[in-house]
């Protein structure tokens, strides 16, 4: 579904989300860095689930223009998306000086990572977690490669908690976001399911307990434009 919607998928998902989208990865940047007493001369980074790129890209030019230097690995099931990903980064400049910044792609599952224990500072995944065959699973991956005092930063959209708020979301994510989705990309069964899987995502308090259930501590979440989507927070 992913590869055939990828021609398509960064035009359409702006469009659709209004560019908030944009919003909520650069809110959610500042919380991926290093903080004080880590080093930041070989940061690494794992996006999961990273699509055509908009996150792992996003997180190289921060490091970047906070001269920290590292690598930033994009993993994705879907090749296709794969492939965008990888033509959005023949065109970034991320070498400066003595400090370097690369960006790799890799093709693999969320849930079977191909990386060593103790890989990585920051584990990031951005609208994907919610299609997961098993959420926990991936999770507990997630911590397996994580390096120990590491971070989860885990993006979703979620449903607002006012009732009114909720009622407009539900009208705009059930009908009109499938239509207009459908219309322009030809795929509309595609459209029908990414707002069905975001309505069947757990709530906040559950999903938080997924996440120390999987092996967590300090797991938290935080609500982004009156909850219509959430930041989960962890730590390995």
């Amino acid at each position: 579904m992913f590869d055939g919607i990828s021609p398509d998928y960064d035009r359409l998902n702006h469009l659709l989300s209004l560019n908030i989208d944009k919003t909520w990865r650069r809110r959610t940047l500042k919380y991926i860095l290093p903080e004080e007493g880590e080093d930041p001369t070989d940061w690494q980074v794992l996006d999961v689930a990273s699509g055509t790129g908009d996150f792992a890209i996003a997180i190289a030019r921060r490091m970047k223009k906070k001269n920290i230097a590292g690598c930033v690995t994009g993993v994705d099931i879907s090749e296709g998306m794969l492939d965008v990903m990888r033509h959005k980064m023949s065109r970034e400049i991320l070498d400066h000086g003595e400090h370097q910044v690369f960006i790799k792609a890799i093709q693999g599952d969320g849930e079977n990572l191909p990386f060593p224990d103790n890989s990585f500072n920051r584990v990031t995944i951005a609208f994907g977690i919610r299609n997961f065959e098993d959420r926990e699973k991936g999770l507990r991956e997630f911590l397996r490669v994580l390096k120990p005092g590491g971070g989860l930063f885990v993006l979703e959209l979620s449903t607002p908690d006012n009732k009114v708020l909720r009622g407009l979301y539900k009208l705009y994510f059930l009908h009109f976001l499938p239509w207009i989705g459908g219309l322009l990309s030809g795929k509309k069964a595609a459209y029908k399911y990414l707002p069905a899987s975001v309505l069947k995502f757990p709530k906040p308090e559950d999903f938080v307990n997924t996440i120390l259930k999987a092996g967590y501590r300090d797991a938290a979440d935080m609500s982004y434009t009156f909850g219509i989507c959430r930041l989960y927070v962890a730590v390995k």
